[in-house]
């Protein structure tokens, strides 16, 4: 194949690909077929914004929420089409955002402090709050607790988010200790600091016996995902390494041997700081894998989501541990995103002693956003929402739903694995060969965000994934995928359009994957012989006819169904939309601002949160955005007052 023919074959994939995001909606209305999601009626003057879910002995649900009360949900998966009986257990908390049940009592970790509630007459009103440990609070909103989880010798975590700066409202900081932590209260009652480095670590879960926990994009997190916090780790935010000098902090590296590493980007503008922007075009740009050479306890995440396309504020975990009852993801981890009110699936697996694996879409639609998660023993997945204070897709502002599995088995991939010459996926049901064979099924890239003190980062060092061919198994049910220029240490994204189910043609129901590449595992490699090349763009076919409408349109502004594959290419749609609100505000609220096009890809390109200050999610800068793009973008959104 000639490189001319290659780069026409490539294009025509591409122009593929991006279209498909276009049915979204189709996407969510077929997940219901197999997954479908349920509403806890809730009378109207409970504000059921869910900050902790607990699963109760007797099969009731608890339910905590952000205005500070413990509820009780009886019958909570609606048995027999009888509706819920719901009782105020306790009140008067500082908004808790966790609950755990051990031995007939509740636990939940309130901003300063992990409190036990107690029912001792069995009238299921607690009558007893008792301290079990508090910590330190300066009284900023920002510095919520999320918790307990407990762990097999009944200690509890804690993870406690950070400040923000008075004057740097953008930069996270530790004003007391332990802001920017994840400790443990012992069974004796004592905090041992566990790890550093946190930011915003909503989400927290045990994964084959090890603590993992999920954190959100800004400043020092490029992009959200899912660490393995072993003892004594840093994770990167260096705001808690304030106390990292204290006797009893496992992390030894300081505030100060951190900036010798990193700049802080500090500075005044006629006496006021500036916000650190990404720089565009930066030419040695900071990565974590490059830190952790010279910062051993720096620990990269075992999982990336990426940000805008795999949530923007990423938050539970949980383990599918419901033997089949669930669908076909036994074993694999389930994490909610509060922001774009959905659930991701991920698989792990462990390369050369380090985590890293895989991440899927798994369920949009909910009502709220995604906050807490917590199964029943009949293998609901329940979900508690709340969208107060942060945004989030969705209709409602807060929500109690649950997940079941309908029995209906949908075309999925089931996981995907890395192997030394690119990766192995596998189905939930047998792939039709001829679809699978054909290398204009798969498109790839792959790249990594950058460390540095701007708030978020844009995808950076792109590069299309080189495919040498693929190998199918004989059964169907996975494929190999070979390719010429894997990279460690980035996220590798691929699209799987063209594929097929064996019985009916059905396509995937989930088309993408994402791989954190940690490491390339050792091994054999596929050898070309036993690869399948064909591309069937290559076939000759009849050149379709140009019209003179076709060709005069070029210049002219795209309409809404030209402009949706660029607005879905660049993931805009994660948090805008043309009409309403959504995680940011409306193209229709943005072309009454009467920004110029080129103001608007300069916005593109470096937003300034300061001009939306009702939204609570700032903008990412996003520079990979093609120029040109951008400004047919742009000049879309202008267009849509007339």
């Amino acid at each position: 194949m000639n490189s001319m023919n290659l780069r026409k074959a490539v294009v025509g994939v591409l122009v593929c690909l991006f279209s498909l995001p276009v049915v979204y909606g189709q996407i969510h209305e077929k997940e219901k077929e197999f997954y479908r999601i349920s509403t806890v009626p809730v009378p109207e003057n409970i504000a059921m914004e869910v900050g902790g879910l607990a699963l109760m002995q007797d099969g009731s649900m608890a339910v905590a929420t952000r205005r500070g009360d413990v509820w009780i949900v009886s019958n909570p998966s609606l048995e027999r089409g009888t509706p819920p009986v719901i009782q105020l257990f306790a009140q008067g908390l500082h908004e808790p955002l966790g609950l755990a049940y051990l031995g007939g009592d509740l636990y939940t970790a309130q901003r300063g402090e992990l409190t036990k509630l107690s029912d001792t007459n069995g009238d299921r009103v607690a009558d007893v709050y008792e301290t079990v440990y508090s910590w330190p609070v300066s009284g900023h909103y920002h510095e919520y607790s999320f918790g307990p989880l407990i762990t097999p010798d009944t200690s509890f975590f804690v993870t406690g988010n950070v400040a923000f700066g008075n004057e740097e409202w953008w930069r996270g900081e530790s004003r007391v200790p332990w802001r920017g932590w994840i400790f443990k209260i012992t069974k004796d009652r004592e905090l041992e600091p566990w790890a550093t480095g946190v930011r915003s670590p909503a989400g927290y879960g045990f994964i084959n016996g090890e603590l993992f926990y999920t954190d959100n994009q800004g400043d020092w997190i490029g992009s959200g995902g899912l660490w393995h916090v072993p003892k004594g780790a840093f994770m990167g935010h260096p705001a808690g390494l304030r106390w990292s000098q204290r006797e009893e902090s496992p992390v030894k590296i300081s505030e100060e041997e951190f900036y010798t590493h990193l700049d802080k980007r500090q500075v005044r503008v006629n006496g006021a700081y500036v916000k650190p922007e990404n720089v565009m075009n930066e030419e040695n740009p900071a990565f974590l894998y490059q830190k952790k050479e010279v910062i051993p306890e720096l620990q990269l995440p075992a999982v990336i989501l990426p940000h805008g396309i795999l949530g923007i504020s990423n938050s539970e975990i949980i383990v599918d541990e419901t033997g089949g009852v669930f669908g076909p993801f036994e074993g694999q981890v389930f994490i909610g995103d509060q922001g774009q009110s959905k659930i991701m699936r991920v698989d792990l697996e462990k390369i050369n002693g380090q985590y890293q694996g895989v991440a899927f879409d798994f369920r949009s639609g909910f009502q709220s956003g995604v906050m807490r998660l917590e199964w029943d023993r009949k293998g609901h997945l329940f979900v508690g929402e709340t969208n107060r204070g942060w945004g989030s897709a969705g209709t409602k502002n807060s929500g109690l739903q649950f997940v079941t599995w309908t029995g209906k088995m949908p075309f999925e991939m089931q996981t995907v694995k890395a192997k030394p010459d690119g990766f192995e996926v596998s189905f939930t049901m047998p792939v039709d060969k001829k679809s699978a064979e054909d290398l204009d099924s798969y498109v790839g890239k792959s790249y990594i965000y950058k460390y540095h003190a701007a708030y978020g980062s844009p995808q950076t060092n792109i590069e299309e994934v080189k495919l040498k061919g693929v190998k199918v198994s004989e059964d169907g049910m996975s494929v190999r995928i070979v390719a010429d220029n894997l990279r460690q240490y980035h996220l590798h994204e691929f699209a799987l359009q063209g594929i097929k189910s064996r019985e009916g043609g059905e396509p995937l129901l989930h088309n993408f994957f994402y791989y954190t590449l940690n490491n390339i595992p050792q091994g054999d490699k596929l050898g070309m012989s036993e690869l399948s090349t064909f591309r069937s763009s290559l076939v000759k076919k009849p050149a379709p006819k140009t019209t003179r409408r076709a060709r005069s349109s070029r210049n002219s502004v795209l309409s809404d169904d030209e402009i949706q594959p660029l607005l879905a290419k660049n993931t805009c749609l994660a948090c805008h939309m043309k009409d309403q609100q959504l995680v940011g505000p409306s193209y229709a609220a943005v072309a009454k601002r009467k920004y110029s096009n080129e103001r608007i890809v300069e916005l593109i390109y470096n937003p300034e949160p300061k001009n939306w200050p009702e939204y609570a999610t700032p903008m990412a800068p996003m520079p990979q955005v093609p120029k040109e793009e951008a400004l047919k973008i742009a000049a879309w959104i202008n267009a849509i007052d007339d």
